[in-house]
């Protein structure tokens, strides 16, 4: 899928902000695998990283230091004449968003207009890449949702994403900046240690012998990405705008299979082989703030960068299950 041949990582330098995260210690493995330079930006050390633990942390330069500070910034992007930028430092979790507006539009946006500006001042800048979600169509009544629609992101994680592409197409409008938008449905697979969202926690229930719990009724629908998928999308896009195509763009990024909480549920609980295990369905109703249906379409994507997704929801969720196996005993 890749618009390039074989060769154009190779000595690449590239910088992965939020490097010790969870979709972009996939992108930075797989980018290593491709003989890119890899630097890396992030403020806290996270010693269960996916990265320490399969030991690709040391094949990298990690810098620690906040995106907030332009300064940092600025400098990582001169002294390692990044020309590729993967930026997905932020906060992604939208219950510690709604607690912490403040912090989260601080990290969220200041983060990115700071990415881009220092991208702008760098002479050898070939594609910087900025992580969007499907949180920024907000409420739609058009389903599934196109990159066409207006953008109706309202509570503080989904506003600070909607800002996020305003800055993007700002600097990419106004100063040729060669962006790229990623809108990916909800990324699931090994590595991703924050247990409230649905397939960690899940998994979490199971491997301790518990049922796992839906708060809820089991009715929201939601698009799920495997996280090995999410990873070459981010890495055909950044292709795609260094060659000229899709600058400014946002594109969807989903397998388009979109599954109830309570059929994913399952769907994990199949994954492990545990026969008989119930999910224990409490329908206390939707967490407030939550949307009923977000499903992305992945045409654009398709048609303009030639990217699908590879992996179906079984098979993507029995390698991530396989992976939470493996590591268990070094964070459970």
């Amino acid at each position: 899928m890749s618009v390039f041949s074989k060769g154009f990582w190779k000595n690449k330098s590239v910088l992965v902000t939020g490097c010790l995260g969870f979709a972009s210690s996939w992108i930075i493995k797989d980018l290593i695998k491709k003989g890119a330079s890899l630097t890396g930006l992030n403020d806290d050390y996270n010693p269960h990283s996916m990265l320490r633990l399969e030991g690709y942390e040391d094949d990298i330069c990690v810098v620690q230091g906040s995106i907030t500070d332009y300064a940092t910034v600025e400098r990582v992007f001169s002294q390692y004449e990044i020309q590729v930028c993967f930026h997905l430092a932020a906060q992604t979790i939208e219950g510690v968003c709604r607690r912490s507006p403040l912090a989260a539009f601080e990290t969220n946006i200041k983060g990115t207009w700071n990415i881009l500006e220092a991208a702008r001042n760098c002479r050898q800048t070939e594609a910087v890449v900025i992580a969007s979600s499907d949180k920024a169509y907000g409420d739609q009544k058009v389903l599934p949702y196109h990159e066409g629609q207006a953008l109706l992101g309202r509570y503080p994680y989904d506003a600070s994403k909607v800002c996020d592409e305003i800055l993007a197409q700002s600097y990419f409008h106004t100063f040729g900046l060669p962006v790229g938008i990623t809108r990916c449905a909800n990324i699931y697979g090994g590595g991703d240690l924050h247990w409230s969202r649905i397939v960690p926690g899940t998994i979490r229930s199971i491997m301790q012998g518990e049922r796992p719990v839906i708060r809820s009724d089991g009715t929201p629908v939601r698009d799920y990405l495997y996280v090995e998928d999410a990873a070459d999308a981010y890495i055909t896009l950044a292709e795609a705008v260094a060659s000229g195509k899709g600058r400014g763009g946002s594109f969807n990024f989903s397998a388009e299979h979109h599954k109830s909480v309570l059929e994913m549920v399952k769907l994990v609980i199949s994954a492990s082989g545990r026969k008989g295990l119930k999910p224990d369905v409490q329908g206390k109703g939707k967490p407030f703030q939550e949307i009923d249906r977000q499903i992305l379409s992945a045409k654009k994507a398709r048609s303009v960068l030639g990217w699908k997704a590879g992996y179906s929801l079984p098979e993507g969720l029995k390698r991530t299950f396989a992976w939470y196996r493996k590591y268990a005993a070094r964070f459970m």
